[in-house]
């Protein structure tokens, strides 16, 4: 609460939901942004590593897995520790699901190979990002957020629709009277939207 800049969860917040206010764009985000984050993870898995730092190897339902300390690692932390601050108990649970992707990851990357897994991560994106589109044109009837700010969608919509998830079944705010602030300051940024949209078309 009161955080400005990077940390500004109610921007943050806003800036997504303005994008993601149809329920149906928002279930198949639900649906559909995590898998990209976990096959991300699982491409990066072959990227050599550089810390100079021993892989951490153990046995998992009788399959040996190696934890590769490398750009995907690297790319689960700050994920991780950007969640956290952001909001510290639904951020730790955000945080707990980057650290089981990464070792998610790991796991079927090490088991698949990279002549296999390149091949399923490029599936796992087309269907995602086609069915986000399609949440998008056909439902939403608005472009994706990335098309206005890149970094700031691709790194919140993990969290958005965790907090979505946590905010429609259990009620959970990070702090009281937030979901009334965002939701006012989402519809003030849809109704800008369609009056310049309307301008446009006039």
């Amino acid at each position: 609460m009161g955080r400005i800049g990077l940390f500004d969860l109610e921007k943050h917040f806003a800036f997504y939901g303005a994008y993601h206010s149809n329920p149906v764009n928002i279930a198949i985000h639900v649906l559909f942004v995590w898998p990209i984050f976990f096959s991300a993870l699982l491409i990066l898995y072959f990227i050599p590593p550089f810390f100079n730092l021993p892989n951490l190897e153990f046995f998992l339902w009788g399959n040996h897995v190696i934890l590769v300390w490398n750009v995907g690692f690297l790319v689960a932390l700050i994920y991780a520790v950007f969640y956290a601050a952001l909001d510290l108990k639904a951020g730790s649970l955000a945080a707990l699901l980057c650290a089981a992707c990464w070792v998610g990851s790991s796991f079927v990357a090490s088991q698949l190979g990279l002549p296999l897994a390149w091949k399923v991560v490029l599936v796992i994106q087309i269907v995602c990002w086609i069915g986000q589109f399609i949440g998008h044109g056909v439902f939403e009837k608005r472009a994706p957020a990335l098309l206005d700010n890149l970094i700031q969608a691709f790194v919140m919509a993990p969290f958005f629709v965790l907090l979505e998830v946590l905010q429609t079944l259990f009620g959970y705010e990070p702090y009281p009277g937030f979901h009334s602030i965002v939701q006012a300051e989402i519809e003030a940024n849809i109704n800008e939207w369609q009056e310049s949209k309307q301008k446009l078309i006039s």
